[in-house]
């Protein structure tokens, strides 16, 4: 068992810090917003911490879980972050979707004071955070990775490790670009199957377990026929990462044609009021183009 912190208690981070807390890990909690790691704290055997930089304090492994690149560099190398306060040789595992050029920059800085910082996003959503099934791509030294392997498996199904510094978030850009790519074409089969009257109930069982089957199919297809859109990873956050995706691309030269198309396709949810229903949503962009064509 470890003094571990935990940074950021979103709806992914707060289940994950829960999952820590519960594996007999000892827990320091850090949120922007005090009252909720005051509540974390009633809810699991653990403490909270006014700073990053008192969270790391003590702690031989730092988790965070926050917004962007600039909060990670806040919680990091900002005023009172946590760099300040890590103990020579902890780590730093950031479970941010945050860009490669952040992660190997934090990488270098962390290195220079002695301290390890790994990049490992997740896959799974507030679901897999809340069940502790989450997929993570992890980037960095294998050494400090090694070491943290057992920790984050308090919460993982599946830890990878990708390889260099920054390549746990190329693997996340590419985990992104197929989950769009897939979403989409399950709204224009579903679409497709309602305009022609299949009956979806009886549709959904008898392609699922062929070639097009997809967790996506599995997991939403239902909830996409029946209109509901409320869960958990929201059309705002997938436009954050599909930015740091197209931008990663004019990087690397890697042509994302299908990606820049489906990006411009939720920024038009984002027009229809569709901020904050979740990814699936995309179907009713279909149904608007529809209607607006009558």
């Amino acid at each position: 068992m470890a003094n571990v912190a935990f940074l950021g208690l979103g709806v992914m981070g707060y289940p994950m810090a829960g999952h820590l807390a519960r594996a007999g890990h000892k827990v320091t909690v850090y949120n922007r917003t005090t009252a909720k790691a005051e509540a974390w704290t009633k809810e699991h055997k653990g403490t909270f911490a006014t700073s990053p930089a008192l969270a790391a304090k003590n702690a031989d492994f730092i988790f965070s879980c926050v917004g962007n690149d600039d909060d990670l560099r806040s919680v990091t190398k900002g005023k009172d972050g946590a760099f300040h306060g890590m103990m020579p040789g902890a780590i730093f595992i950031d479970h941010t979707t945050a860009s490669a050029d952040v992660v190997r920059e934090l990488h270098g800085e962390a290195k220079k004071q002695g301290l390890h910082f790994i990049d490992a996003p997740v896959s799974g959503g507030q679901v897999g955070a809340e069940k502790g099934i989450l997929t993570i791509m992890a980037g960095g030294d294998n050494e400090p990775y090694t070491k943290a392997e057992p920790v984050l498996k308090a919460y993982a199904q599946a830890v990878q490790y990708m390889g260099a510094s920054g390549y746990g978030q190329i693997a996340k850009m590419v985990n992104q670009i197929c989950i769009v790519g897939c979403i989409q074409a399950l709204s224009e089969g579903l679409n497709f199957a309602k305009a022609a009257g299949l009956d979806i109930t009886k549709l959904l069982p008898a392609i699922s377990k062929g070639a097009a089957g997809s967790w996506q199919m599995d997991n939403r297809g239902l909830t996409m026929a029946e209109d509901k859109f409320d869960f958990g990873f929201a059309v705002d956050w997938m436009r954050k990462d599909l930015g740091i995706c197209l931008n990663e691309a004019k990087k690397n030269g890697a042509p994302l044609p299908v990606t820049a198309l489906i990006d411009q396709f939720y920024a038009d949810l984002q027009a229809l009021g569709h901020s904050r229903s979740d990814t699936s949503s995309l179907i009713i962009r279909l149904r608007n183009v529809k209607i607006n064509k009558q």
